[in-house]
């Protein structure tokens, strides 16, 4: 039994493309650092740099690793883990003070 060809397997070119856009997202995320040290943005800061990183994540697992040409399963299995990973960094942040839950 042999495992089919992927049909619709990304070009160098498209590797290329997603290379410059993780880049740029990269610069994006540097530069929001340095936007909210003279600036002081707060919390949205945090979301946006948070919101950032999910975006890598999706791009990353999705083409480098070709997890959008295998079965759902996988999909479900990295959507769980960044779900569990993105829970316990929202605790470990709020245990430190970073980022704050007000009561009414």
């Amino acid at each position: 039994m042999s495992t089919p060809e992927h049909i619709h397997h990304p070009s160098p070119a498209q590797y290329w493309k997603i290379a410059v856009v993780l880049a740029v997202l990269t610069a994006v995320e540097v530069a929001i650092y340095y936007i909210h040290r003279d600036f002081d943005l707060g919390h949205f800061n945090t979301v946006l740099l948070l919101l950032l990183a999910a975006l890598k994540f999706v791009i990353v697992i999705g083409w480098y690793m070709h997890l959008r040409f295998e079965r759902s399963t996988l999909s479900r299995f990295f959507t769980g883990g960044f779900i569990l990973a993105s829970a316990l960094y929202t605790i470990v942040l709020t245990a430190l003070g970073v980022i704050a839950i007000r009561g009414g």
